[in-house]
């Protein structure tokens, strides 16, 4: 229930709270997960509140009912939930799902939509979203969550009340830049050599592309293509590009450096060498790139078509 997450989630149980109990929720929601272990129960137990006819949100005033059990057990009609199929989230998971809510509901007034990883809504999935977005139906919401939210495009982000979620120090174990690279990028609290390795080669390429701009093209093979073997690696690697740029972007803001701490040094020297328009835009151009990846078979000209992109050639 939502008043589990009292103490580990104060800001936003407040906001949730006072959605539910004065029937002011929004028509969609994107959550920030920011590495929160619970996200997705989380979010699960602000559903049982938005559906239950009682608004409850504790356990000691529930009678541990019937609809929370359907709810649990993944079985509740008016609750769909979507996920990567692959590595994107595709157009036809979408027309699905607004074929399925065009049907009357079986149960309550309510019908809600959870879309994890968001942020792997493949170009067409997004614009179908975002239609859905743009002309709500009352008693359907709208719930996704993501860890990057600059992976989401700004016209979703736009129409969407977005919660930043918390992360627990005391429950979630990940400390050094690298565990907490794994954990969201693996689903693993600890690095295994073979991914530590992978990662500190994106960095390193990073690095090199920052010093050396146009030139990098020259040395690819060597920078990149050696070590990105197939789309499931390139598809990793670009988060990971994402994710230090987002922290780039953090320094650069004087935000709190939310996961490359332990890179402090070799982030600043990239930031410095940046502004904030430009950094924003490189985040826009690997989004873009990022989403490009399915659709291109020769990955080795989609790199050299990402530093053109990257220099405004």
């Amino acid at each position: 229930m939502l008043d589990r997450y009292i103490e580990i989630q104060p800001i936003v149980y407040k906001i949730l709270k006072n959605a539910v109990s004065k029937d002011k929720y929004s028509h969609a929601y994107l959550f920030e997960t920011n590495g929160f272990y619970d996200s997705y129960n989380f979010i699960i137990s602000f559903v049982k509140a938005l559906l239950c006819p009682k608004k409850m949100t504790d356990s000691e005033h529930c009678n541990d009912c019937y609809q929370c059990h359907i709810i649990d057990s993944g079985n509740f009609p008016e609750i769909k939930i979507i996920e990567p199929d692959g590595l994107w989230i595709k157009k036809d998971q979408l027309i699905e799902l607004q074929n399925e809510f065009n049907k009357k509901a079986v149960i309550g007034n309510k019908k809600i939509y959870i879309i994890k990883e968001a942020d792997k809504l493949n170009k067409q999935a997004a614009n179908s979203i975002l239609k859905f977005l743009e002309e709500p139906e009352e008693g359907i919401i709208a719930i996704l969550m993501t860890d990057n939210i600059y992976g989401i495009l700004e016209t979703i982000r736009s129409r969407c009340q977005i919660i930043k979620l918390k992360e627990d120090k005391n429950n979630y174990s990940v400390k050094d830049t690298l565990n907490k690279l794994s954990y969201i990028l693996y689903k693993k609290e600890e690095i295994e050599n073979e991914q530590k390795e992978k990662i500190l080669k994106v960095l390193k390429f990073i690095k090199y592309y920052e010093q050396n701009h146009m030139d990098t093209i020259l040395y690819m093979q060597k920078l990149w293509h050696d070590n990105i073997k197939n789309k499931n690696e390139l598809e990793i690697a670009f988060e990971i590009m994402i994710l230090y740029y987002k922290d780039i972007l953090n320094y650069l803001s004087g935000r709190k450096i939310e996961i490359f701490n332990d890179f402090e040094t070799e982030l600043s020297e990239i930031a410095n060498k940046n502004d904030i328009k430009t950094i924003c835009n490189k985040l826009n151009i690997l989004t873009e790139f990022k989403e490009k990846i399915k659709y291109n078979a020769n990955t080795n000209l989609l790199m050299d078509k990402l530093i053109i992109t990257l220099e405004g050639r």
